[in-house]
């Protein structure tokens, strides 16, 4: 292991790979060696050559910021001398075309889903509790903790009950962007096709009733309690037709049923009726194509780009490879990297969306007295990261190098093929809820700080970037990618375990973040617009 990683030639900066002090000699990978001039953590930035105040920095290749003082050889760049600068940046619309290809004499790889009605496979079989309103969260969670430990014993073939509750639903126009973006989500979680059956319970007299999200009859019979019902189609003008016509769907409300203590006692039985239909739902084997595979990071570092991102890259543009979906989210952290996406995109027309949805971003922060370069978080600081270009340039790596097929809105359903966009905040629960919503069967997160991110119905996988922080939370963790920095394996390596771990974890095996029961609380629907 060298003490630097230089990650482009002519970059002004390297990654020191240990933590550094003064006048150490610190030794690159071709052999050359900087004398350093202060104390550099593990991760930090250290000057190659000197870079005049006002001059571009660069890492990646790419501009990173500008420096704010005259920067020597040897020097620390971090926040003291190195800010953000927007630049200019062509965005071409299209253009770069990358063949991806698979390996030869080797069998597709498969794994062991459940195939639903409207062809799509799911990784997991939840009968989730959805609640249309905060009002009835309280409610959801007392149905849902009648379910728990031996209650399920009989029901193999069930993940879990799971209450989805969130803080809106009222004081919300729902024709709206925000009561749109909320039914978009709503309705996205009951068509995932790790739900086998859903549960949707109301107060009565939302702005976002129930029977807008319970469309669509289950199969089986209504199971005439009070204030359950299976609504036809017409209730909710078909708001729920993409959901399978396989998954049992059910609806309730607490005003109707009798009050709380009526309406947790229906809701159980009502649970306990669809729970024989769920359970008779069986695994087969899928082909690696059914895969929609959700990107994201959280708590990223300095090594973020150079280990984690890019495996997980690697592991993306493999499932691509073979017709299967990649989604990368959080427009706010591709921000400044948005021009190696575009250049990727089938169509002037998707690099055109993407460029509109950071318009918009602009817009929306700017209202709100902020702007897109108020990034990286503390303790993305604390890990090596500086400006929002930087950061953002390390994020995109997730995506690996296939073309760019499709961009989506917020919650909206994933229906093209190969490496897609969703716009989405970079706050992790937030994010990863969209593309749940738009049909993620699986997610791999990357953290360097150390998140203990998790998601229900979708597993969440935990790729950490660096060996101390794993050895550290290893509890917490799947994959240790820091093993790149080390020099004990390399990024095509990690890619494969990331991949073979998908798939393992797609057939059943649980990620660590489900063995520890994380995941219901992390479902939050971004809310935009006003609460009136």
């Amino acid at each position: 292991m060298n003490d630097l990683l230089v990650l482009r030639q002519g970059d002004d900066v390297a990654v020191a790979t240990r933590d550094l002090t003064p006048d150490d000699r610190a030794v690159a990978p071709d052999g050359s060696a900087v004398v350093v001039r202060g104390a550099v953590p593990r991760g930090h930035k250290v000057a190659l050559r000197a870079v005049a105040a006002g001059a571009p920095v660069h890492k990646y290749g790419q501009v990173i910021g500008v420096a704010t003082a005259d920067i020597a050889v040897g020097d620390h760049v971090h926040a003291h001398n190195l800010g953000f600068d927007p630049g200019e940046r062509e965005a071409p619309l299209g253009g770069t075309h990358t063949e991806l290809t698979v390996p030869d004499g080797v069998p597709r790889p498969t794994f062991r889903g459940y195939r639903r009605a409207d062809g799509r496979v799911g990784t997991r079989n939840y009968l989730a509790i959805l609640t249309s309103v905060n009002c009835s969260a309280t409610t959801a969670k007392m149905i849902a903790e009648q379910f728990r430990g031996a209650a399920l014993d009989e029901f193999e073939h069930v993940d879990g009950v799971i209450a989805l509750t969130h803080t809106s639903g009222c004081g919300l126009v729902p024709d709206s962007e925000g009561g749109q973006m909320l039914l978009r989500t709503l309705r996205g979680y009951a068509a995932n096709p790790n739900v086998a059956g859903v549960l949707v319970l109301g107060l009565g007299c939302e702005m976002v009733p129930g029977a807008a999200l319970s469309a669509r009859s289950g199969s089986v019979a209504d199971l005439g309690m009070p204030g359950v019902g299976a609504p036809d189609d017409a209730a909710g003008s078909g708001l729920l037709a993409a959901i399978p016509e396989d998954t049992v769907v059910r609806s309730m409300t607490i005003q109707e049923t009798g009050g709380v203590r009526a309406s947790v006692r229906a809701g159980v039985e009502a649970v306990r009726a669809m729970l024989p239909a769920v359970n008779a739902r069986r695994r087969t084997e899928c082909d690696v194509s059914e895969l929609v595979l959700g990107l994201e990071c959280g708590g990223s570092d300095g090594y973020s780009g150079i280990t984690a991102n890019p495996a997980l890259g690697w592991a993306s543009d493999r499932i691509v490879a073979y017709g299967g979906t990649s989604v990368l989210a959080e427009t706010p952290e591709v921000y400044g990297a948005e021009h190696l996406l575009t250049a990727r995109a089938t169509s002037p027309g998707v690099a055109k969306k993407l460029l509109d949805r950071i318009d918009w971003w602009r817009d929306y922060v700017a209202a709100g007295q902020g702007t897109l370069d108020n990034n990286p978080s503390p303790g993305n600081k604390a890990g090596g990261l500086t400006t929002i270009l930087e950061k953002s340039l390390g994020a995109v790596a997730k995506g690996g190098t296939a073309d760019l097929t499709a961009v989506y809105e917020y919650a909206e359903q994933i229906t093209d093929r190969g490496f897609t966009f969703m716009d989405t905040p970079g706050y992790d629960p937030v994010s990863v809820t969209g593309m749940v919503a738009g049909g993620a069967n699986v997610v791999v997160f990357t953290t360097g700080r150390g998140s203990v991110f998790g998601c229900q119905p979708t597993p969440s996988i935990k790729v950490a970037t660096n060996t101390p922080m794993y050895d550290r939370m290893a509890e917490d963790m799947d994959v240790n990618a820091g093993r790149i920095v080390d020099g004990t394996a390399t990024v095509e390596e990690v890619g494969e375990e990331i991949l073979a771990k998908i798939l393992a974890v797609a057939s059943g095996e649980q990620s660590v973040s489900e063995e520890l029961g994380i995941g219901a609380e992390e479902f939050i629907p971004w809310h935009v617009g006003a609460v009136t």
